[in-house]
């Protein structure tokens, strides 16, 4: 459907997308603050396992779907009505409707940041089906930062299915053809494999985890290996503007560890939304075609 032959349905669609990006918001500060814990369950069980001690079993099923979400400190259940994304936090003025304890902005912020930016991407893809593709690619990059920025993780029950689905999206060329986006895989991984490798020789110390090679392959599987390029220089660069402002504001010394998941994420978002135009204007400045 081109909505330039319906622009009567564009502002119901806009709106559309706004409800679904706060409702995925929702649901996925429910993945950031749950999916780790669920890890370290299945870690903890597994180490029980591996040196023959029996796994203590958990006092109750504890998943993306249950518990019911409480309040972490009166204990009580948030009722549907304190459950609406964004306007319930701005109705209860970010505090707890029984105890008054403040919600934590991280709430609203992802619920909004969503919104956005799946406003933003149906504005670059229409209605077609690589709007679904890139909102699923937006949606899943929110919730790796966010995790990856408290947690210092970047979950394969993520990043793994994130990195097929780019291969899978590519089958018929939605973003780059199906070889340039294998050799984006291969070489998004082994770039930074090589990065970690030489630098820990070098220095005797780990530079980034794995996960960021997987984020970086899904990167270049979703498009391309000529992404790749633009995609770590600005990674590179933003993480170092961050690292550099954090140190200058006190938050951070030069040995603290900085996730570099979050500023994958930016870069491959960007390259997504601009891609042509960041491969040129790298090639221009750089005098090498990519």
């Amino acid at each position: 459907m081109h909505l330039s032959s319906h622009p009567e349905y564009l502002f119901f669609w806009q709106i559309a997308v706004v409800i679904l990006g706060m409702i995925v918001g929702s649901f996925l500060n429910v993945v950031i603050y749950r999916l780790p814990k669920m890890l370290e369950l299945a870690w903890q069980t597994e180490a029980h396992l591996a040196l023959d001690q029996e796994p203590q079993a958990p006092s109750e099923t504890f998943n993306l779907a249950v518990p019911r979400s409480s309040c972490p400190k009166c204990e009580r259940h948030i009722s549907a009505l304190h459950n609406i994304p964004l306007f319930s936090y701005i109705w209860l003025s970010g505090k707890c409707a029984h105890c008054q304890t403040s919600i934590s902005w991280q709430y609203p912020a992802i619920e909004l940041i969503t919104a956005i930016l799946s406003l933003v991407v149906f504005w670059k893809f229409g209605l077609n089906s690589n709007l679904i593709f890139a909102l699923i690619f937006t949606w899943a990059l929110i919730a790796l930062s966010g995790i990856d920025a408290k947690h210092f993780i970047l979950p394969d029950n993520i990043v793994l299915p994130l990195l097929w689905l780019g291969l899978l999206a590519n089958l018929n060329g939605s973003f780059a053809s199906l070889s340039d986006a294998v050799l984006g895989a291969i070489f998004g991984y082994g770039v930074l494999w090589v990065c970690f490798w030489s630098f820990k020789l070098a220095t005797g110390k780990d530079g980034m985890g794995y996960g960021d090679f997987k984020l970086m392959a899904a990167v270049g599987a979703w498009f391309g290996w000529q992404s790749l390029p633009a995609a770590l220089l600005l990674s590179s660069l933003t993480g170092a503007v961050v690292g550099i402002a954090l140190i200058f504001f006190k938050k951070n010394n030069r040995s603290s560890a900085i996730p570099f998941g979050p500023y994958i994420a930016i870069a491959g978002w960007l390259m997504m939304m601009f891609g042509e135009y960041l491969r040129t204007l790298l090639s221009q400045l750089m005098s090498i075609n990519f």
